[in-house]
């Protein structure tokens, strides 16, 4: 994938995105999460564009080139931001409706947009299940198992953490590439693709902020209140959706089968993918595409 990126104005951000494909293809929105950027698209987006769709990778707010347009703006990282910067982006390039597809990040602002604006989605391809955050239960623990691979989540809410983000981010990020997906055999050169993602001026801010929102220790933007209120419902996934999992995962781990019945009520499939860890579409993206084919049949 040659990058040629397009800037817009959307809401609080200048948006930097990779955009190509006919005008008149069913256009695929594809979202990266943290710590990773449009590169994990790179064989998704060659598959889709061979089948003649439209697809749109954006840099999440904090990431690459996107920038945002007023310096008093909270730096949020917060669940609501990512969404409504993903409506904001739809509108800017006048895309109504679109199969959003994502992890991570761009997983969970995929699956809040389906939630609560349904008619802006032809259908969903999220990985890790259902993505939307329970924040009013966020003290709740959990067995030691899953707490321990929240480490850094935890690590986030000091100021040891973020100096740790801020100093030695690129090796930070390359320990959590290795340990969330530990059967990815990348290298240097797949790294320094992604490296200058990570280097834009608010990154530190809004991971920072996104790891403690989550856990009620900041508050959020006051303009996504009414978002953040909706999603404390969490709310139902009504629009065609697949779910895969990489059986690797080594933060997330596998979906709950009870959660997805509950939350996915058009469901088509869950996918659990052998030897696939959390960054499922650059480790497996003939199975990613074929997820996002599958719903436009």
């Amino acid at each position: 994938m040659v990058i040629d990126l397009k800037q817009i104005n959307a809401g609080d951000l200048n948006i930097s995105y990779f955009e190509e494909g006919p005008l008149n293809g069913i256009p695929v929105i594809l979202l990266h999460g943290f710590p990773y950027d449009i590169y994990a698209y790179e064989n998704v987006s060659a598959i889709l564009l061979s089948h003649g769709y439209r697809v749109i990778i954006p840099y999440l707010r904090g990431y690459g080139k996107t920038v945002f347009l007023e310096k008093e703006t909270l730096r949020s990282g917060q669940q609501a931001a990512l969404a409504m910067d993903l409506v904001n982006l739809m509108d800017s390039i006048q895309i109504e409706k679109a199969i959003l597809a994502g992890y991570d990040w761009g997983g969970r602002a995929a699956c809040i947009v389906s939630a609560l604006f349904p008619e802006r989605c032809l259908g969903l391809v999220s990985c890790n299940g259902y993505n939307i955050q329970d924040i009013k239960n966020a003290t709740k623990s959990s067995t030691p198992y899953i707490e321990h691979k929240l480490w850094y989540q935890y690590f986030f809410h000091s100021e040891r953490g973020r100096n740790s983000l801020k100093t030695n981010r690129h090796e930070f990020i390359k320990f959590l590439w290795s340990t969330w997906s530990p059967s990815w055999d990348y290298n240097e050169i797949t790294y320094n693709l992604s490296s200058a993602s990570f280097e834009n001026k608010d990154f530190v801010d809004v991971v920072i902020h996104s790891y403690k929102h989550r856990f009620g220790l900041a508050h959020g933007d006051a303009k996504f209140d009414s978002v953040e209120k909706m999603l404390s419902k969490q709310p139902v996934i009504k629009v065609p959706s697949i779910t895969i999992d990489g059986a690797n995962d080594g933060v997330t781990g596998l979906s709950n089968p009870k959660k997805l019945k509950e939350k996915f009520l058009n469901h088509i499939k869950h996918q659990i993918l052998p030897n696939v860890g959390h960054n499922i579409p650059q480790e497996n993206p003939n199975e990613f595409a074929k997820a996002i084919l599958e719903l436009a049949i």
